[in-house]
């Protein structure tokens, strides 16, 4: 599971099984865990976040967008 960003209490990472499914992220703190497909991002689970951490977990996304989508490619090719 290579984590691509650390952002204050989130990890930032994909399973290295996801290969076949769409270019995406997942986010986790404590026992919560969210999946944003990446193009274009949009929310695929919550995975127990609330609505407003969801909107700060989006903004973050979108600010490292771009090292989300290399760090794909680069671990499972483009």
């Amino acid at each position: 599971m290579p984590t691509v960003l650390r952002s204050g209490p989130y990890r930032f990472f994909f399973y290295a099984g996801d290969r076949n499914e769409p270019l995406h992220i997942h986010v986790e703190r404590d026992d919560k865990i969210a999946k944003v497909w990446l193009d274009p991002i949009r929310l695929q689970s919550s995975g127990g976040f609330h609505r407003a951490e969801i909107g700060e977990i989006l903004k973050i996304i979108n600010e490292h967008h771009s090292r989300f989508v290399e760090a794909w490619n680069g671990y499972f090719g483009k």
